[in-house]
């Protein structure tokens, strides 16, 4: 890093981001508004850093950054100065935990499910993380499976010194707490607020921050285990967060498109079709399934006439 940087500057909050209302045939036929939460337009980057640390699109927008800010807080009051956390081959969290360590100043160790991949070359998501100096360590699945374990995290502990846990997907209470400032900027603004989930600490904050008479509705990314281990652990952070459940919101699972990175051909064509009426490039893990959904349930008629809802666009492709 060519000059130190302001870790309190860094980290002070860029929203709200941008509120855009778009017109959607699908939606105005139906009598319902549709608003985007452009949260894919904040991150952490600071005029002038570009210069010393490169494009500001390397690092962490959106939900990413609301529930890394508030560990990387937490980490520095606490004078630690390296982060140990969890993801696939193709996460969006290992890569914005990797950006947001060269950024701040944190070592970083990247913990990566499959330890096939180990001797092979690094996909681009990986190669990013490496090249924003995560120390990456490939785990086999039942290894991973066991992330939380006290002897594993001991063994990590062992090898790699001093860190921080930040949990797969970032989802934790700080997380969650980190991501109610996203429901307030929506208070008023909408009837339903839609946003997709995977480790579900977004959905988590969100419904705790919007007010009465909102409801949010979160779209699962992953497919497999019990339908309702999600639900549970959205309660879970909540209850850890907030002393309870907080705010009205609900799971819709029925779009996940074959599991997590997976994608249908309905689906591709939705985002295709999205992308070239409204010129907005979709993310396709989370966005792309999300909005899908959304507009299934428009079409089926879900929301009320003459009602509001907002898609909460949470990261870029």
């Amino acid at each position: 890093m060519n000059h130190p940087v302001d870790l309190a500057a860094a980290l002070r909050p860029r929203p709200p981001s941008p509120l855009q209302e778009i017109e959607d045939e699908r939606f105005a036929r139906r009598g319902v508004r549709l608003l985007l939460k452009r949260d894919d337009l904040i991150h952490t980057t600071l005029p002038g850093d570009t210069a010393a640390l490169g494009p500001v699109e390397l690092y962490p927008p959106g939900n990413k950054w609301r529930k890394l800010a508030p560990n990387l807080r937490a980490a520095a009051a606490d004078g630690e100065r390296a982060l140990l956390t969890f993801g696939g081959a193709y996460s969006n969290h290992l890569r914005a935990t990797a950006a947001a360590g060269r950024l701040l100043g944190f070592a970083t160790i990247g913990v990566v499910r499959g330890d096939e991949l180990a001797g092979a070359p690094l996909n681009a998501s990986l190669a990013r993380c490496a090249a924003d100096g995560m120390r990456l360590h490939f785990v086999d699945r039942g290894s991973y499976r066991r992330k939380t374990d006290p002897d594993l995290l001991a063994a990590l502990h062992d090898r790699f010194g001093d860190f921080r846990v930040i949990p797969e997907g970032g989802s934790n209470s700080l997380a969650a707490q980190g991501c109610m400032e996203l429901g307030r900027e929506l208070r008023g603004a909408a009837d339903t607020v839609a946003v997709a989930c995977g480790t579900g600490g977004t959905l988590a904050g969100l419904a705790a921050g919007l007010g009465p008479g909102q409801r949010a509705v979160g779209f699962p990314v992953l497919k497999g285990g019990s339908p309702h281990f999600l639900q549970r652990t959205v309660e879970e952070l909540q209850a850890a967060a907030f002393g309870g459940r907080r705010g009205e919101w609900r799971l819709e699972d029925r779009f996940h498109g074959g599991g997590y990175a997976r994608r249908t051909p309905e689906t591709d064509a939705f985002a295709d079709a999205f992308e070239e009426r409204h010129g907005l490039p979709l993310e396709r893990v989370y966005v792309a399934k999300m909005l899908f959904g959304l507009t299934t349930l428009v079409r089926e008629g879900a929301f009320i006439p003459g009602s509001t809802v907002a898609a909460v666009i949470t990261g870029a492709p």
